[in-house]
Formats: C-alpha cells, structure tokens, sequence
C-alpha cells in the first residue's frame, strides 16, 4: 500500500462531514431567519410540543429522501440527498408540519393510513412543495405545455399517494388519499390561509 493510497481512504468520509455540517448550519440559520420556519416552531410551542435543539438536525440517510419526522426522534435531514439550501429548507417546511400534526392531534396514528394521508397532504399543500418552479424542475410540468391552473392539487395528491404507499399498498395509499382529501386539503392550520 502506497501513500496515496493511505491519503485517499482517510479523505474519503470527509465529504459527507462536510456536507452533513454544512447541512446544519443551514438549518440552524434558517431556524433563527425563515420566517415560515420560525412560524411552524411557535407554533408547535404554543401547542404546548417543547422542542430541543437537536430536534431538527442533519443526516445521512440510507435511502434516498430529503427527510423524515418521527415523535422519538424531532425531524431528520437527508444532508447526502440534498444539494441546494431551498431544498433543505423546504425538508424541514414540510417536516415541521407534520410534527405539528403530530403535536395537536392527540391520537394520531402513523401507521393508520388515513391519518398519514391526511398530514401528507397537508405537508405537501402547506410547505409550497407543489409550488409550479418545484413541479417544472422534477419534470412534471412541461414548459412547451405549461398548465399552470389545477396542477397543485394534482401534485398534492400524487405525492401525498407516493408517500403512503411507502407504508401501505398503492391501492390503500390512494383511497385514504381520497377518504380525508377535502377536509385535509382544507386545513390550513396553523397558517390562517395557504401561504
């Protein structure tokens, strides 16, 4: 084994530390600047749901994902999926409300298919994640067809679906997509309207 090779395998994992820091520094500035952010976490407070100051923190995820929330564990960043800081920042958008979901509902049910269709939906409608630039740049919306008008529910809801059925089947993701789709749709707590 030569020198280079040394070098090169203790300089490998560097990257993802890297990126994973600076993941967290983007997401300690934007809990401190983003107004949206700094909403969502006032919320949850005033809902009576204390959060630490690791509960938004940076990861590397297994699994392609820009993130996750789970009650025991505050919400995860992907740092090694995510290469923008909007689109760090729109993770934790659409994670903060769902923690929020979870904060006020007092039964909530992760695993009960209508629950999490409902929060997906909100998440997906609230945080901006079906915004028309988002949907152009996944490839959604073609700029030579550019139907602007109607395409945010429809994104809504094939996210919402793609999300349940990462826990159920695509045919229960879609009905309880369906089930809960007006009333979910429709809240916009804790926004007075959609922002």
């Amino acid at each position: 084994m030569g020198d280079d090779d040394v070098g090169s395998s203790a300089a490998s994992p560097a990257p993802f530390l890297d990126k994973r820091q600076q993941c967290q520094d983007i997401i300690q500035k934007n809990i401190k600047k983003n107004s949206k952010v700094k909403f969502l976490i006032e919320n949850l407070e005033k809902s009576g749901c204390r959060i630490g100051r690791h509960f938004i923190r940076a990861v590397n995820c297994d699994q392609p994902a820009a993130g996750g929330f789970a009650r025991a564990y505050g919400i995860e960043i992907c740092s090694n999926y995510l290469h923008m800081e909007d689109e760090v920042v729109q993770a934790m958008i659409h994670e903060l409300i769902h923690a929020y979901d979870d904060c006020r509902v007092a039964n909530l049910r992760w695993s009960d298919s209508n629950h999490q269709a409902c929060s997906e939906i909100r998440a997906n409608h609230l945080s901006g994640d079906c915004h028309y630039v988002r949907e152009i740049l996944r490839g959604h919306l073609q700029l030579d067809n550019l139907k602007l008008k109607g395409h945010e529910p429809v994104c809504v809801k094939r996210r919402s679906v793609q999300s349940v059925a990462a826990n159920h089947s695509p045919a229960k993701a879609k009905i309880a997509v369906e089930a809960v789709w007006d009333t979910c749709y429709n809240d916009t707590a804790p926004f007075d309207r959609v922002p």
